[in-house]
């Protein structure tokens, strides 16, 4: 398979690149089949220059842009630009979408519980039930 991608060149700090046609399997600086055009990234605006009718060839040849060639072909126009899916239901704008209707209420039972305060008073009182057996204890110990 084909690829349309860039293969980086220049010096450290100041890269440039070329845009080719190479194997998907050879590396990023490797062997390449045809060099179609330059991308400076470093000018202001960034330049590019493409041999418009070479990339169109590929292109009908099955060729496979990558990700940053394919948007510096649609900045020169030779490639489409893809709608963005900002929207992934498609609507048709005579229709109204429909209101979701609300869920049903649940019913409201009331189970009787033990209330807090209720058992607080009960662990209070065992707590002190608790606590004169201990003084008991320790007066029949000395």
């Amino acid at each position: 398979m084909l690829r349309i991608r860039l293969r980086r060149v220049g010096k450290k700090g100041s890269p440039s690149y070329r845009i080719v046609v190479a194997d998907v399997r050879a590396p990023r600086d490797g062997a390449y089949l045809e060099w179609i055009g330059n991308y400076d990234p470093m000018a202001d605006p960034p330049a590019v220059t493409i041999k418009r009718d070479r990339a169109e060839e590929w292109l009908s040849k099955g060729a496979q842009p990558s990700d940053a060639v394919k948007r510096i072909l649609q900045w020169q126009d030779i490639l489409e630009r893809e709608p963005l899916n900002r929207n992934l239901e498609t609507r048709n704008p005579e229709e109204e979408p429909a209101a979701p209707t609300p869920a049903p209420a649940p019913s409201a039972t009331l189970v009787a519980t033990n209330t807090p305060a209720a058992s607080t008073e009960d662990d209070a009182a065992s707590g002190e039930e608790a606590s004169e057996a201990s003084e008991e204890t320790e007066e029949a110990s000395t």
